[in-house]
């Protein structure tokens, strides 16, 4: 169990709760506020925002069971001249919790969907672990055009099916752990999220994640699991492109060499691997991840439009 949970949430889990983040966050509290929208199969989704500005809005994406809080210290630290928006998914979080459509390329139509509905026309689009397939969904389904730069965070994009002869030890990590996960959903769900961090957090603040991510349900909570994983080969998305794009990676991630691989598939990647940091890189670290990310930005904004 300790095993399967750890190297499970390393590909797929993304985070942020609707509980305030500890005393450690960034002092300047920036105005975050709540907003929602309704999709056009009625998922009301949730999603945190802050700031104004003229640069390219930065949208923040989570992954697997967990919210858009734990983003709440780039919301605070990137809205000074820039739109902050930290997404919960649909089924997780403050979102709808919805039996269909639970998949990378629905949650991209929602994302896009929700793009239009703010005006906002070009953003730079950051996923972490089950985000980081959303990113790739979005860019197979709607390319760059609206796009001002892309970061993957710690996940390398799915090979689909083809995972089960790629990567065969990590698949059947994932598949034998799904028993577990709806036996002893609590569990499964307190030892993911303590697993996700290499540095110490305040208990309360652990609680508050472990409990959000119980919110979804395990029966669709497995089925977005094997539709992230295994339902599509997302891979040729990252040959479309042709924005700045980083890929943040922990040095202790056991999908390492796959995200090394992945950045040498984008034409023009710049790769950052942080040491001393769990799956959670952006909790962990959030000087040197904000430090990578605002570089990213920055080549966004200067970054003439195609």
């Amino acid at each position: 169990m300790k095993i399967t949970v750890r190297v499970a949430s390393m590909f797929l889990v993304g985070f942020a709760l609707v509980a305030p983040v500890y005393a450690a966050a960034a002092p300047a509290a920036a105005k975050i506020e709540d907003g929602y929208f309704t999709t056009d199969d009625g998922a009301r989704i949730h999603y945190l925002k802050a700031g104004q500005g003229q640069a390219a809005p930065l949208v923040l994406i989570p992954g697997w069971t967990l919210t858009a809080s734990l983003w709440r210290e780039q919301l605070q630290h990137f809205s000074t001249g820039r739109r902050v928006i930290a997404i919960d998914s649909r089924s997780q979080g403050a979102s709808s919790i919805m039996q269909t459509g639970n998949t990378p390329e629905r949650r991209a139509q929602d994302l896009h969907a929700l793009m239009a509905s703010l005006h906002i026309d070009r953003f730079v689009l950051v996923g972490w672990s089950q985000g980081a397939q959303d990113v790739a969904a979005y860019v197979q389904q709607f390319g760059t055009d609206s796009l001002a730069g892309v970061a993957f965070v710690d996940s390398p994009v799915s090979a689909g099916s083809n995972e089960l002869d790629i990567r065969k030890t990590f698949s059947k990590v994932i598949l034998s752990g799904l028993s577990t996960y709806a036996s002893n959903p609590a569990a499964y769900s307190a030892g993911m999220v303590r697993s996700i961090f290499k540095q110490p957090h305040p208990a309360a603040y652990i609680d508050d994640v472990i409990a959000q991510a119980q919110r979804t349900p395990p029966s669709v909570g497995s089925a977005m699991l094997v539709s992230d994983i295994f339902g599509a080969d997302r891979r040729p998305a990252l040959q479309k492109i042709d924005r700045p794009a980083w890929v943040i990676a922990s040095a202790n991630s056991p999908l390492l060499d796959a995200q090394k691989e992945m950045a040498a598939d984008i034409r023009g990647a710049h790769l950052v691997v942080v040491p001393n940091v769990g799956h959670a890189i952006f909790v962990d670290d959030p000087q040197t991840f904000d430090k990578a990310l605002g570089e990213l930005l920055a080549t966004a904004d200067s970054t003439p439009l195609r």
